[in-house]
């Protein structure tokens, strides 16, 4: 995944996986079939990061963090 406008490059998301041909292109945890989008909607939920873990043992913590910091990093970046 290249992100240009944000200078978002595949060494900052290495641990997500996208096709088109599975899970209709949605992006996943890299060895899991877990949308990265799950994680977000766990916490907006309400639910902490350590229910999605346990609902999720396939994505690691380390995964799940980068994934918020990849979103941190983007967010900082637009606003």
């Amino acid at each position: 995944m290249i992100m240009e406008s944000n200078r978002i490059n595949s060494t900052e998301t290495d641990f997500i996986w996208e096709d088109p041909d599975r899970m209709s292109g949605e992006p996943c945890f890299s060895g899991t079939r877990v949308p990265v989008k799950t994680l977000f909607d766990y916490l907006m939920g309400g639910d902490t990061l350590e229910d999605f873990l346990e609902g999720f043992p396939s994505v690691s913590r380390e995964h799940a963090l980068k994934a918020l910091e990849l979103a941190k990093k983007m967010f900082l970046k637009i606003a």
